[in-house]
């Protein structure tokens, strides 16, 4: 069973953890979760698309990311983000962390720390992790736009600057 730490309204420890996806959290507590996005030299952006068996946003396309683990820093948790859905390994990769965003919502509050990562990779590359994503696509800046235009892309109003290079 996997566990999230608890942070406060300050994005600071509380001590207490939780059962991950248990989202019956108290008011002022939070979870942390990371997006991971991968920039080619040549301005291609990693993107995935969601596996048709996810519960929400099924088929929608995405950077890599999730939920930072009990007691894992949120730059250990994007690193192992990105390489368990890719095989992409971004230590020592040009950038890192970009900024965050906090949402309060009814029993899911959380706080989201977003990297961005120049990597010089090729498709054959990545090893897309199945069980999370149906596929992925190398795209620019404006191809990314056309599908947050379609409402089709998770997030992107909420990170769409870290796509700006």
């Amino acid at each position: 069973m996997e566990y999230w730490d608890i942070y406060d309204i300050n994005k600071q420890r509380t001590g207490r953890t939780m059962q991950r996806n248990d989202f019956t959290m108290q008011p002022g507590d939070y979870h942390l979760t990371v997006l991971g996005v991968i920039c080619r030299p040549d301005g291609k952006f990693l993107i995935t698309q969601r596996a048709m068996n996810k519960h929400w946003a099924a088929g929608w396309w995405e950077v890599s990311g999730g939920g930072v683990m009990a007691g894992e820093t949120s730059e250990e948790a994007v690193r192992r983000e990105v390489f368990e859905e890719t095989g992409l390994d971004v230590t020592g990769a040009e950038g890192g962390y970009q900024f965050s965003y906090r949402r309060e919502s009814e029993g899911d509050n959380y706080f989201v720390d977003i990297y961005r990562f120049m990597l010089a990779f090729e498709e054959s590359d990545v090893r897309p992790q199945f069980s999370e994503m149906q596929g992925f696509m190398l795209a620019d800046k404006a191809q990314i736009e056309e599908l947050a235009r379609q409402g089709i892309f998770l997030h992107y109003d909420s990170i769409r600057n870290v796509f700006e290079l």
